[in-house]
């Protein structure tokens, strides 16, 4: 499966709007245009933000970042610090499976139709986001039917690996390939960034299929196997966070989310917002506080029960009794009340990645507007480099680890029972 060579960043932004404004017929202001004035390009198209589907607005402010309590664990991995956020746009609650499903279906049939050639020949306006031609997707694929399953046949498992007669699809075979820029080496890079753009632009190539097996790895002497087989399928559990994903799977389902949003409104004429990402965990605990000072927990706390002795969230509050908050494992994503900016499940149920890297002692030097600490690994780092910061705690962990200002990491490489992931998009205002 060829991949399309989308890239989206502000150099190329830079470039167009150069060439735009170049331009005497539809470009800007020529000449003559504004009567000798300065009264900037024309023909600029028509904007207003709109809050995406399904996300919340944060906006700007002020968080002193750690700790609001004390440091059970004497680690100082985050010791107070004042930051200011600028404004953005975050998922109400965790993607759910059935969210994520949509990805693993859009990827799985990009890879069919390209595999019996369903494309418009004449440039369709809505294009593959995993392949250079255009899909036609007004084509339909009949899983069903033996024929075009003999044509796919590259996408299951091959006979001698059937069990019980049945033809099963390979997840392995789902793969998303896509390209972004390096920010940061562009901007400090040696190489000219207009002239010699492909030296910071990296291709990936993900498996995007959840790793079902999580349930059973990260529990020793354990019998989970019914949610290895059922979670990720089962219409039980479709408004429940998908696990089992990737750090590199999450990005990847950011990246599809943002092309599948720019095709439609490339449809409708209309201005893209900007690239959906994960958060950094700098963003998520701003988020998390829902605007309460120096509250351990985003109901404010001290305590996890309320006045009823309730519990406030899904986390293990005793040792050996996981369902004393009314939940086995997960629970809905939008289960619990939300916080103060209307987000569900900051604390417990499945913790977060963010796209920042674990240091220690990141908090001392980072800095202090829209704190950002990055690193981009490759497969060949150790695995102290691969450390990426999880937030929120889990259905499986104690109280401390599901408190605001908590700092854990799992790597990048790696996938859990008990890490999901939620989006973020930057306000344009």
């Amino acid at each position: 499966m060829k991949h399309q060579n989308v890239v989206m960043t502000l150099i190329s932004f830079l470039v167009l709007g150069l060439i735009s404004s170049c331009g005497s017929k539809g470009g800007g202001a020529s000449a003559s245009s504004g009567k000798g004035q300065l009264v900037g390009a024309g023909n600029r198209p028509a904007w207003r933000e709109t809050v995406p589907y399904g996300m919340i607005t944060v906006p700007n402010g002020t968080v002193t970042l750690g700790l609001s309590d004390q440091d059970v664990t004497f680690e100082l991995t985050a010791r107070p610090k004042q930051v200011s956020i600028h404004g953005f746009f975050m998922d109400a609650t965790e993607i759910t499976n059935n969210e994520y499903r949509q990805f693993v279906g859009y990827v799985k049939d990009s890879i069919a139709h390209t595999i019996l050639e369903h494309f418009n020949q004449n440039g369709a306006e809505e294009e593959s986001l995993t392949g250079n031609m255009p899909i036609d997707w007004k084509q339909k694929i009949d899983y069903r039917n033996q024929e075009v399953l003999n044509q796919l046949s590259a996408m299951y498992y091959p006979a001698d690996q059937w069990i019980n007669g049945k033809r099963e699809m390979d997840p392995s075979k789902l793969v998303y390939k896509y390209d972004y820029v390096k920010m940061k080496n562009a901007a400090f890079g040696k190489f000219n960034r207009f002239k010699d753009r492909k030296q910071y632009v990296k291709s990936e190539a993900i498996e995007i299929y959840p790793d079902t097996m999580v349930w059973i790895r990260d529990f020793t002497y354990s019998y989970n196997e019914p949610m290895t087989r059922q979670y990720f399928s089962h219409p039980a559990f479709d408004n429940y966070p998908v696990v089992g994903v990737r750090w590199e799977q999450a990005n990847a389902f950011c990246h599809w989310r943002t092309e599948m949003l720019e095709s439609y409104l490339k449809t409708k004429k209309k201005t893209m917002i900007d690239p959906f990402r994960l958060p950094s965990e700098h963003e998520w605990e701003f988020a998390a506080r829902g605007g309460k000072k120096n509250a351990p927990y985003p109901w404010g706390g001290p305590y996890t029960r309320n006045h009823k002795g309730c519990l406030l969230a899904n986390f293990k509050p005793v040792r050996g009794n996981y369902q004393d908050d009314g939940a086995f494992y997960t629970v809905r994503a939008d289960a619990y009340f939300p916080n103060d900016y209307g987000l569900y499940n900051m604390s417990g149920n499945v913790a977060e990645w963010t796209s920042s890297q674990f240091y220690e002692n990141s908090y001392t030097f980072v800095h202090d507007m829209n704190p950002d600490m990055k690193y981009d690994h490759s497969k060949l780092d150790n695995e102290t480099m691969k450390r990426k910061v999880i937030r929120g705690g889990s259905w499986k962990d104690v109280a401390f680890l599901i408190q605001c200002g908590t700092r854990s990491y799992e790597y990048a490489d790696s996938s859990k029972s008990y890490v999901g992931f939620r989006c973020v998009t930057s306000t344009l205002k």
